[in-house]
C-alpha cells in the first residue's frame, strides 16, 4: 500500500468526493477509518474503490442506510444478488412515486403560470393554488 498511499485531498480528487463528505462517511462507518502517515489519513485503491461506490449509491439516490446495506450485500458475493435486487426494486418504486409527484407539480405549476399569463383572476392564481386545500391521490379500485 506504500506506493498507492494517498492523503484525503488525492482522494477527494479521484473520486470528486468532498473532503467533509469523506470524513462524515468514515465517521458514520461507510468509509472505513483509514490508518494515518503521523497526521494525516492515508488511502489506498481500496479507498477510491469502496468511496466511488458509495458516491454512485448516492447519486442514485440511495439513502445512507441503503448504501450501507448494499455494502454488505457487496461483500456477499453471488449469494446476495437477489437480496440486492429486492432492495432495488424497492428504491424502484420510490423513483417512481418522486416522477408522480413531480408531474403533479409541473401540472399544477403550468395551470399558474397560464392562470396568471391570461390575467382574468383578480388575485394570483399561484398563490391561490398554494392556499387551496390539497386533492388527495385516487385509490387503485
Amino acid at each position: 500500500m506504500a506506493d498507492t498511499a494517498m492523503q484525503i485531498g488525492e482522494l477527494s480528487r479521484r473520486t470528486g468526493c468532498n473532503i467533509e463528505t469523506i470524513r462524515y462517511y468514515e465517521r458514520i462507518g461507510l468509509m472505513p477509518a483509514p490508518p494515518r502517515r503521523g497526521r494525516y489519513r492515508s488511502y489506498g485503491a481500496a479507498d477510491v474503490g469502496r468511496l466511488g461506490f458509495v458516491r454512485r449509491a448516492r447519486e442514485l439516490g440511495f439513502t445512507l442506510d441503503e448504501v450501507r446495506a448494499l455494502l454488505g450485500l457487496a461483500a456477499g458475493g453471488e449469494a446476495s444478488c437477489a437480496e440486492v435486487r429486492v432492495l432495488a426494486a424497492a428504491h424502484l418504486g420510490d423513483v417512481r412515486a418522486r416522477i408522480a409527484d413531480l408531474r403533479r407539480m409541473e401540472r399544477v405549476l403550468a395551470d399558474s403560470v397560464r392562470a396568471c399569463d391570461a390575467g382574468q383572476d383578480p388575485g394570483c392564481p399561484l398563490i391561490d393554488a398554494l392556499y387551496a386545500e390539497p386533492r388527495l391521490p385516487q385509490t387503485a379500485r
